[in-house]
Parts: structure tokens; sequence; C-alpha cells
């Protein structure tokens, strides 16, 4: 049964840091490219960051987080990151991880291409 089970989610500052991790069980993970999507309340699921399948393998980015968030994977952890820095209100959000068997980062942008996700952690920013 594949697993995917994020946390570090929580209520932080404005202009404060965040590490969210995605761990993964029941699947090969050297297999699977890691994305993140997040989705804030009464809007739609978004595409945040990908990493491919490969031990340090390329990454991509949605333009609206580039230069605050950081996608890693430790493939010996069966783990994804999400590292977050400089936070705003706007990054309010439940953020979920999602596995895509030997995807492609031209498709990490769709929702669809995914064949698991995880359950989502909540992250709360005030200001």
């Amino acid at each position: 049964q594949v697993q995917l089970v994020e946390s570090g989610g929580g209520l932080v500052q404005e202009g404060g840091s965040l590490r969210l991790s995605c761990v993964a069980s029941g699947l090969t993970f050297t297999t699977y490219t890691m994305g993140w999507f997040r989705q804030a309340p009464g809007k739609e699921r978004e595409f945040i960051a990908a990493i491919n399948w490969r031990s340090h393998g390329p990454t991509d980015y949605a333009d609206s987080v580039k230069g605050r968030f950081t996608i890693s994977r430790d493939n010996a952890k069966n783990t994804v990151y999400l590292q977050i820095n400089s936070l705003k209100p706007e990054d309010t959000a439940v953020y979920y991880c999602a596995a895509d068997l030997l995807g492609l980062l031209n498709r990490a942008h769709q929702a669809r291409a995914y064949d698991y996700w995880g359950q989502g952690t909540p992250v709360t920013i005030s200001s």
C-alpha cells in the first residue's frame, strides 16, 4: 500500500520559514518524480515545485514561488522536502506532496500526472 505522509506544517509568523517533509512508503521512491502542490481556502489546487526521480535530479518551480521555495529529496530516506522562506500570508494553504512514476518535468505542473497523493499538511501564516 502506497502512502505519502506530509509533516512540518503549522502556524508561522509572516517572514518566517518552514520545512515541509513528505515520507513515502510502499513504492520504489527512486523511480518517482515528486511534486508539491497547495490549495488555499476557496481556490483550486496549484503546482508549487517538482523534483525529478533521479538522484540530484532537475527541479521545476511555479513562477510565483521561485526564489523562496526549494524542493529537495533524500532517496536514502524516501523523503522529499519543501523549504519555504520569507513566508507571506498568501502562502496559507494545505500543502500536498504527490508522486509520479518516472514522471517528466514537462508535465509536473499537471495534477492529473501524479499517481499518488498525501493527505496534506496545513500551513497558516499570521501577519
